[in-house]
C-alpha cells in the first residue's frame, strides 16, 4: 500500500480483504477458545481421582512479572471435581483485580474465596465431571474475561497426579506445556537430537511437499509434534512468539509462506493510519503493514521455493519484534486495543480515599 492508494481507503480495503493472509481475527481468536474449552471439557472426565489441572497465563509473554494469573482444577472421588481461581490475596500490588473483575468471576458462578471448602484465598467452583462442558466454558471465559488472556496460546498447563506426576494426554488445543517460544532461538537449539535436519535432508529436492516441511519447522519451534499443531478454520497454524501471536499459512501456487500478525485492533481505520502504515512498510526491508476489518496487521513472505527453515524462524523472530515495537507507537497514534498489553489486564481500582474497603478478595 502507498500513501497515494490511501485516499481512496474504501477500495484498497475491499482489495485487502479478499487477500488470503486477511482474516477476522475475533473469529479466529473466537474459534481458538472454544477449541480449547472442548479439549478441556474432554479431558475433564478421562481423569481419575486425584488428578490435577493447572492453567496459568504465562507470565514470560504477559510481563506480568511475580503475578500469576492461574486456576488449578481436581478431580476428587464420586466424580467431583473443584476449581480454585486465584483472588487479589494471591497478585502482587498493581496486578490486582478491580470491583468489575470480581463481580465478573461471581456472574461466572466462582464463589469468593473461603465460601468453598479448602478455597483458602482463592475463589472456588464445585461441579461434576458430567458437567465437564460447562466447567471447562466458565474456566476459559475465566482465563480470557477476567485474567487477560488474548489467546489460548498464552496459556501454560500441566495435568498430574495426586504424587505431582505428570499425566500424559491429548493436547489442550493451542495451549502449551512450555512456556514461550524463545526470541534468541537458533537452528541449532532446535535440533539437539537432529530430528530437525533428518525432517529436512529432502528439502533441497523439494522432496517433502512444502507445507510438511513448514509444520516441521513449527512444531520443533513450538517444542511439539507435527500431529499436535493446531491448524484453525482457515487453514493457519497458530503459534505464539514471546508477546507476539503469530499465524502461519501456506500458499501452492506460487508456493509461498505468509507469517502475520495482529499489532493492533479495535482501529478505526482512516487516511491518516493508511499514510502511517504506508511509511512503516517502506522502511521495512521484507513484509508490510496494512489495515483490514480493523485490525492492522504485520506480514512477512518467506519462499517456498528452496525453503530454507532458517528463514521462516527469522520470519517469526522478526515479527515478535515489530509487534513488541509497533504496537505502543501505533496505539498511542491511532488508539485501539494493543493485541496484548497493558490495558488488556485487570487493573487496581482506583477508589476515594474515604470509601470504605472491601475485603482482599475484592
Amino acid at each position: 500500500m502507498t500513501a497515494q492508494s490511501a485516499e481512496g481507503g474504501e477500495s484498497n480495503e475491499g482489495v485487502i480483504l479478499d487477500e488470503p493472509t486477511t482474516a477476522d481475527l475475533r473469529a479466529k481468536v473466537g474459534e481458538a477458545w472454544r477449541e480449547f474449552a472442548r479439549a478441556l471439557a474432554g479431558l475433564l472426565p478421562t481423569l481419575a481421582p486425584g488428578a490435577h489441572v493447572d492453567l496459568t497465563l504465562d507470565p514470560t509473554a504477559s510481563g506480568t512479572g511475580t503475578a500469576v494469573y492461574s486456576v488449578s482444577i481436581r478431580v476428587l472421588e464420586g466424580g467431583v471435581v473443584e476449581a480454585l481461581a486465584i483472588g487479589n490475596a494471591g497478585l502482587p500490588e498493581g496486578y490486582r483485580m478491580d470491583r468489575a473483575s470480581i463481580a465478573d468471576l461471581v456472574a461466572l458462578g466462582w464463589s469468593p474465596p473461603g465460601v468453598l471448602a479448602g478455597s483458602g484465598d482463592s475463589f472456588g467452583l464445585s461441579s461434576t465431571q458430567d458437567n465437564a462442558n460447562r466447567l471447562a466454558t466458565v474456566v476459559a471465559r475465566t482465563m480470557r474475561d477476567v485474567y487477560g488472556a488474548p489467546h489460548p496460546a498464552f496459556l501454560v498447563y500441566l495435568v498430574h497426579d495426586e504424587n505431582d506426576e505428570p499425566i500424559a494426554t491429548a493436547p489442550l488445543a493451542t495451549a502449551r506445556h512450555e512456556p514461550s517460544i524463545d526470541g534468541d532461538l537458533s537452528l541449532d537449539d532446535l535440533d539437539d537430537d537432529g530430528a530437525l535436519a533428518a525432517a529436512l535432508a529432502d528439502a533441497a529436492d523439494e522432496v517433502v511437499p512444502l507445507d510438511e516441511r513448514v509444520r516441521t519447522v513449527v512444531a520443533t519451534m513450538s517444542k511439539t509434534t507435527t500431529d499436535q499443531l493446531q491448524v484453525d478454520a482457515d487453514g493457519d497454524i497458530g503459534i505464539r512468539a514471546g508477546s507476539a501471536m503469530v499465524f502461519v499459512r501456506v500458499r501452492d501456487n506460487p508456493p509461498l509462506v505468509d507469517v502475520f500478525s495482529p499489532i493492533l485492533t479495535e482501529v478505526e481505520p482512516t487516511e491518516q493510519l493508511y499514510v502511517k502504515l504506508s511509511e512503516l512498510t517502506n522502511r521495512m526491508p521484507i513484509g508490510r503493514l496494512y489495515c483490514a476489518q480493523d485490525t492492522v496487521w504485520a506480514s512477512i513472505p518467506v519462499f517456498g521455493r528452496n525453503f530454507q527453515a532458517t528463514h521462516l524462524m527469522l520470519a517469526v523472530q522478526v515479527m515478535t519484534g515489530l509487534a513488541d515495537e509497533l504496537d505502543d507507537r501505533l496505539h498511542g497514534e491511532f488508539g485501539g486495543k494493543r493485541f496484548f498489553g497493558e490495558g488488556d489486564k485487570p487493573s487496581p481500582g482506583k477508589a476515594p480515599a474515604d470509601e470504605h474497603r472491601p475485603g482482599m478478595y475484592l
